[in-house]
């Protein structure tokens, strides 16, 4: 079973320094119908402001992964941590017990664009930690590249949850498949390009759930197409 979430039906506000998409319920933006999917709670496609982003505030009980897509964000929180990300790193929060942060745009000229992704974790009460790593792009291109895991596999961010998330790059005619275990959901997002899931057209922005199917298959159809791949129990 397939399930489409086109961008155009996403929450959406623009705030002048920050113009925001919701793929599900969050803040002001309010569907119960969107909840989530499985322990995927957020999905967020932001582009902030140069000079502009969210100051301090607080977070807890949730894995918090953030991958951006252009310009540079950056990142500090209350356990220390702290960096700037840009297109081929990804970041993780683990914010437990719970942890401040903020990110802010990293630059006073270009604006930055990425996606903020929350899962619910494996259980309330984990130490806060942070984790960022360096992925180069041509290791994205033309397969799945493991960026989070319970595990850490294949080098991968460890996350408390049981879920794998996955990264590419595919030009017009590529094509990645995925198999699902049985029990396994999945969800596809689009960061930008046109492509097929499962053989229905998907543009920038648009998501899709996938349960009761034996595996994944993404196909660029134009251009270069992004996509994260979300494996869930």
């Amino acid at each position: 079973m397939l399930t489409l979430r086109r961008a155009a039906d996403r929450g959406h506000f623009d705030h002048g320094w920050l113009d925001t998409f919701h793929t599900f319920s969050f803040a002001d933006y309010r569907d119960p119908a969107q909840m989530g999917f499985r322990a995927l709670r957020v999905i967020n496609e932001d582009r902030v402001a140069p000079g502009e982003g969210f100051g301090t505030h607080p977070h807890r009980d949730m894995e918090i992964i953030t991958w951006v897509l252009d310009g540079t964000l950056a990142h500090r929180d209350s356990t220390g941590s702290g960096g700037t990300l840009r297109h081929g790193e990804v970041q993780r929060m683990s914010a437990g017990t719970g942890v401040t942060h903020s990110e802010m745009n990293g630059s006073e000229r270009e604006p930055v664009h990425f996606l903020q992704i929350w899962l619910v974790p494996d259980r309330t009460g984990h130490a806060p930690s942070y984790g960022q790593q360096a992925i180069p792009i041509d290791g994205l291109r033309g397969t799945l590249r493991l960026i989070a895991s319970a595990d850490g596999a294949a080098g991968s961010l460890t996350i408390h949850q049981d879920a794998r998330v996955f990264a590419t790059i595919l030009k017009a005619g590529e094509a990645v498949r995925h198999p699902l275990s049985n029990g396994r959901h999945a969800w596809v997002q689009v960061a930008r390009g046109e492509a097929t899931v499962n053989g229905i057209p998907v543009g920038p922005g648009d998501g899709v759930a996938l349960s009761e199917e034996r595996e994944v298959a993404i196909s660029a159809t134009a251009g270069e197409a992004e996509l994260l791949l979300f494996d869930l129990a």
